[in-house]
């Protein structure tokens, strides 16, 4: 609720500004994943594993201001490893952030920024071995806090948490190769991210 106020607020302001003064940059972004992955119901540890993302972002900022936005889609890749398998999820997703940047000069802005985070789950499930499944739910929902650098105005560097609001999947067990597979847990994957982007 407090998010979207802040959202719809943010709005009222770059309706009231003149274009003139508005910022429009398209450009790519890549990172690392660094997943840890929380589970419920499911007694086995998991270890952190690293992963990585890519893909196509845009931001609009307010210089005058310092306010702004950016948003992304991106493929995304986390792992983490049991004594069973690998804990993996690949999907895209759409992060939408509100930012708040200050220029230190001419050339190098430091911003910190916040926002919900889209994701849409590109498999199914798998097996980690002949009992055990992985099932990934469809779509699932996080929220970034971060800071960030801009360099050059073309540069850019963010280091950020994303938090799993949803469940991201569960795992599943059969007692024998005959049985009905039975829940055996759910999971969630919370991240460390650090990225780079290159604005043209």
């Amino acid at each position: 609720m407090i998010m979207k106020k802040i959202i719809a607020a943010a709005l009222l302001i770059v309706a009231f500004v003149t274009p003139s003064r508005a910022q429009f940059k398209f450009g790519l972004q890549a990172g690392l994943n660094l997943s840890s992955v929380s589970t419920k119901n499911f007694s086995d540890d998991i270890n952190s594993r690293t992963g990585f993302f890519v893909g196509p972002t845009v931001k609009f900022t307010l210089p005058v201001i310092g306010i702004g936005f950016d948003a992304s889609v991106l493929y995304d890749h986390r792992e983490g490893n049991s004594k069973w398998g690998t804990v993996k999820a690949q999907s895209v997703q759409i992060p939408i952030n509100l930012r708040y940047g200050f220029g230190l000069s001419n050339l190098t802005e430091l911003f910190v920024f916040a926002g919900p985070q889209f994701g849409f789950v590109v498999e199914d499930g798998y097996w980690l071995d002949s009992f055990r499944t992985v099932s990934l739910n469809g779509s699932n929902y996080s929220a970034n806090i971060g800071i960030g650098a801009t360099f050059l105005n073309h540069f850019q560097a963010k280091f950020n948490y994303n938090i799993a609001l949803s469940d991201t999947g569960e795992f599943t067990i059969k007692s024998d190769y005959n049985a009905p597979s039975k829940s055996a847990g759910s999971f969630k994957i919370n991240t460390w991210q650090i990225s780079v982007a290159y604005f043209f």
